[in-house]
């Protein structure tokens, strides 16, 4: 069975830079596991790996996507598959890098398909979220509070289809994800997750969020509504591209929006520490490469 080290963690904590050593030590390729660093177009904001860290080690399911091009976790999971199979079939190991659990979950262990999309239902649920922010949340709570809890009320993409589930099965995603177990074990798989104290990750995240805006993020919001992309498109209301949206679009000022992205992306952090603390196969490691290495060799030697 193929072997899978997995390195997750929130946002800010170095995944990118120790990804980088831990592939070229380990003869490995990386396989992207962040919703965001799908979205071409999307780099800056996404702190998409750069193009000279892609041309020291091979990254897969990287920039497979339009900002508005619709993506879920099953296409997300397929394209992941494929890059696997890819990597190991030329005799190289697989480093599965990123902060997005779901993804993460859904490639190692399942996903639950559920049923298929309804167009019409969906624009109905984003006409009723226009009109009432909030709306969607408030519905999901009454009837699948428990998904409801773990999703965050802007969450709008996974939130619509969690009410959609429910009005064409009459049964919450929460009961259905619970049926599924997300049993499958496609890989052997080794979770180690980044782990700092929360003071420094939020002084990291804050100096990544100015750094970004330094390094072009607002240029980049312009270029992509220049391009036509509308700016209420899930990927762009994502972390920063949101926050800078709304400065680009002269609703706010520059500080006032660096201040709120910061704060977003602290308590996005939050939420992923959440989440994979929540599962019991991550072994949390210090963000040095030689702890890291340690805790690899006896996993792949």
């Amino acid at each position: 069975m193929t072997r899978v080290v997995a390195l997750v963690g929130p946002t800010g904590s170095g995944k990118t830079a120790l990804s980088l050593e831990l592939a070229t030590r380990w003869n490995a390729e990386i396989v992207n596991a962040d919703s965001r660093q799908i979205y071409r177009r999307l780099d800056i904001g996404s702190a998409k790996p750069t193009a000279a860290q892609r041309a020291l080690v091979p990254h897969h399911v990287l920039d497979v996507a339009e900002p508005d091009d619709s993506f879920d976790c099953a296409r997300y999971r397929q394209l992941a598959l494929d890059a696997i199979a890819d990597i190991t079939r030329r005799g190289k190991r697989v480093l599965l890098v990123g902060g997005t659990g779901l993804y993460i979950k859904v490639l190692l262990r399942g996903v639950f398909a559920g049923p298929a999309r309804d167009p019409l239902l969906r624009a109905r649920l984003e006409q009723q979220e226009a009109a009432a922010p909030g709306s969607l949340h408030r519905q999901l709570a009454a009837v699948d509070p428990t998904s409801a809890a773990r999703l965050h009320p802007h969450d709008r993409v996974r939130l619509v289809r969690a009410l959609e589930v429910w009005e064409l099965t009459g049964a919450p995603l929460s009961a259905w994800h619970a049926a599924h177990a997300f049993a499958e074990a496609p890989f052997e798989t080794l979770l180690l997750g980044v782990s700092l104290p929360r003071a420094e990750l939020y002084a990291r995240i804050t100096t990544r969020c100015a750094a970004m805006v330094r390094g072009g993020l607002i240029e980049e919001v312009q270029a992509l509504y220049a391009a036509g992309f509308d700016p209420q498109l899930p990927a762009l209301r994502s972390l920063g591209y949101r926050e800078i949206g709304e400065c680009v679009r002269g609703r706010c000022d520059l500080p006032a929006a660096l201040a709120r992205m910061t704060q977003a992306t602290r308590r996005f952090a939050k939420r992923q520490l959440t989440w994979f603390r929540g599962d019991q196969q991550v072994v949390w490691c210090a963000p040095e490469t030689e702890v890291l290495h340690a805790a690899i060799a006896p996993f792949w030697c």
